[in-house]
């Protein structure tokens, strides 16, 4: 799809910007000297440019304004494996090392512009190393998270063509059982300090590489990232993003939803496969010359969360609902967070009961943010914006969303319906550009003027929008239509509910019923069930309406989640209705 802006469109957008201002802690400086060099494309006086690469345009410029002592001494990048051992880079290191790892990518395994290449690899840092790498040497990156079994990774390299997979030594023996399969698939690069027959060891030859390399002249239309993302059939799609959607995009929507500045750190928890980490630990916070903190992480603990929290700068935390629902369980006042200021929570919504306790635990709040990886953030709280309890914010800049039927009517403040975006007549910058080789899927995601989210909400009269559910989690129980969200927040009001997940369930008189899969906290452990049961159910018709209570209640140790902490409840409601 052919990205079009014209000076008028962008003129329109204004009103949708927060205005420039001054950045905090660096008094007199406008946004970023990167921001100046674009501020009259911001004000509509100057087309997008046609050409733009994310490393040589933002990252490299950002080295220059370091190299010039314009940019506070910490570093770009900030990474620890919380038992002692850190990785510290600054721009101008950072850009060494990415041009030893594009020579690897290209006069190594001869990898050219447009080429694929799968990269599985946890939160280490070779993996924002390859990032920049194929930034520069105009290759396709496709992530993956690191839990992904022998099967999808035969997919994802059957699907995308990919003629290169980079990943660590413990998922090698899983490509090897696959790799005959794969025709295009032409070389395997390993992170690791041993070796393994047929791969090439990365670690190795990024070590004996010179650091002399030209980045690739790239148009704004020209991909950057493929990500898989599940619908609820079919097998994984490929969502295709540009160098514009990502790299241009935060560029020209300035500051909706990090806001952050050349002085702060920042700290997303986001698993490496997922287009979280990708806005949210590479080009956001480098757009702002900002530091990014990554910990290694290999299982989500509350303990190693808060821990460093307290040991290290982070100002900015950015994280799943799974994550805060985790820390408020904890007792928090033992505790004392460095310089944490900002926290973020996204991937689905948030309870306001959680919310309630970060900040009587904390003082801090959590603003939510909404977006999918078709889309990026297109909802937000923004920093000085007043926060509604279950509420996931206002439209970000760049992006018209509105609440849609299914004729693709806007629909009144108030009124449920379809979240969607508008991309006709024109499609907005940061909107992915398709479904690689599935265009039956692509035009399927359009209706009338509007790509549709598949998500269902309302919006109120002051622009506040409210998610309800997927279309398909939406429970219609004797003609009734319920979001599983509301039923969720009652429940977890309760003091004996840890986590809960709210699925359909089959009943012969209603068609389904409302039936909610619920984690106790650790006091009501030894409860009498059945009496608890009743007493959640008697809960829930109190705090909304009647007819929403579950009807069923099944009490379980954990949740189904993925990897970034979004619960599955399509697994759970599968099982119920025998699909499994």
């Amino acid at each position: 799809m052919k990205l079009s802006f014209t000076l008028q469109t962008l003129k329109s957008l204004q009103t949708l910007k927060p205005p420039n201002r001054t950045l905090h802690g660096t008094p007199g400086l406008l946004a970023s000297d990167i921001y100046s060099q674009y501020e009259s494309v911001r004000r509509g006086e100057q087309e997008i440019p046609q050409y733009f690469n994310f490393a040589s345009d933002v990252l490299d410029k950002w080295s220059e304004i370091e190299k010039a002592g314009k940019r506070p001494s910490n570093p770009a990048f900030w990474w620890t494996d919380g038992n002692g051992e850190e990785v510290k880079w600054s721009f101008e290191e950072l850009g060494f090392l990415s041009r030893k790892a594009a020579n690897v990518l290209t006069k190594v395994c001869g990898l050219q512009k447009g080429d694929r290449t799968v990269v599985i690899l946890p939160r280490v840092p070779e993996w924002w190393l390859v990032n920049v790498a194929c930034m520069r040497a105009g290759i396709v990156l496709i992530p993956g998270i690191s839990l992904l079994s022998a099967k999808d990774i035969l997919y994802r390299l059957q699907a995308s063509k990919a003629k290169c997979i980079v990943t660590s030594d413990a998922l090698a023996p899983a490509v090897d059982l696959v790799a005959s399969e794969c025709q295009f698939l032409k070389t395997k690069l390993m992170v690791s300090k041993g070796s393994r027959e047929g791969w090439l060891n990365f670690t190795d030859l990024h070590r004996n590489q010179p650091a002399d390399h030209s980045c690739v002249k790239t148009r704004i239309q020209d991909p950057i990232n493929i990500f898989f993302t599940s619908g609820t059939t079919g097998s994984p799609k490929m969502t295709k993003h540009s160098q514009g959607s990502l790299g241009f995009r935060p560029l020209l929507s300035e500051r909706y939803w990090l806001d952050l500045t050349p002085s702060d750190v920042i700290w997303s928890t986001a698993d490496t496969g997922w287009i979280l980490a990708s806005l949210a630990s590479v080009f956001d916070p480098w757009v702002f010359g900002s530091c990014i903190f990554i910990h290694k992480l290999p299982r989500i603990e509350a303990a190693a969360i808060l821990n460093t929290l307290c040991r290290f700068p982070i100002d900015t935390l950015v994280g799943a609902p799974t994550l805060f629902r985790m820390l408020v369980q904890n007792d928090l006042s033992s505790y004392k967070f460095m310089k944490l200021k900002h926290c973020l929570s996204g991937g689905e919504p948030l309870n306001p009961e959680v919310m309630e306790q970060w900040k009587s635990k904390t003082g801090l709040d959590i603003r939510e943010v909404y977006g999918q990886t078709e889309t990026g953030i297109i909802c937000s709280v923004f920093k000085g914006m007043t926060i509604k309890p279950g509420s996931m914010g206002k439209a970000a800049p760049l992006y018209d969303v509105q609440i849609v039927d299914k004729n693709a009517n806007i629909l009144p403040p108030g009124q449920q319906g379809e979240i969607a975006v508008r991309s006709k007549p024109i499609r907005p910058l940061g909107l992915f550009s398709e479904y690689v080789d599935n265009p039956k899927k692509t035009a399927e995601s359009e209706r009338g003027d509007f790509y549709v989210t598949g998500d269902r909400g309302t919006m109120d009269e002051d622009g506040y929008f409210q998610f309800f559910g997927r279309d398909d989690d939406i429970i219609i129980s004797s003609g009734y239509r319920i979001g599983p969200f509301e039923v969720e927040s009652a429940l977890i009001e309760h003091p004996a509910v840890a986590e809960t997940a709210v699925v359909s369930s089959p009943d012969p008189l209603r068609g389904e019923v409302v039936k909610a899969f619920v984690v106790l906290s650790p006091a009501f452990s030894s409860s009498d069930l059945e009496n608890l049961t009743c007493d959640l159910q008697e809960h829930v018709k109190k705090t909304t309406a009647p007819y929403k209570y579950p009807r069923k209640v099944e009490f379980v140790k954990e949740l189904p989640k993925t990897v970034t902490g979004k619960i599955k409840r399509n697994e759970l409601r599968n099982k119920e209705w025998g699909r499994m």
